[in-house]
């Protein structure tokens, strides 16, 4: 299966760089023990394919509404500002 993904470098508010990835988990069951397996392994290969990631979430769809899961600082910030798009996939 592929799994896209947006791999992302911004400005942190205390002014260094924080390198994010915002997956596409239309599959996940939405329960949060089976998002965070899902995360940890979807960053997990996204960081082996040679991506820097400090931080990262899920993005799926919730009764007809885009739902985050993940870092608490990033998914403030993706409700703030909305999904982004999509840079990067993988084979899983």
């Amino acid at each position: 299966m592929r799994v896209n993904f947006a791999h992302i470098r911004e400005r942190s508010t205390s002014g260094g760089w924080i390198d994010f990835a915002v997956f596409d988990a239309k599959s996940t069951s939405g329960s949060n023990s089976d998002n965070g397996g899902v995360l940890a392994e979807l960053t997990r290969k996204a960081r082996v394919a040679g991506c820097k990631i400090d931080q990262s979430a899920l993005a799926y769809t919730e009764s007809g509404k885009i739902k985050f899961y993940g870092s608490k600082p990033l998914v403030d910030h993706l409700s703030r500002v909305g999904l982004p798009q999509w840079t990067h996939w993988l084979d899983v």
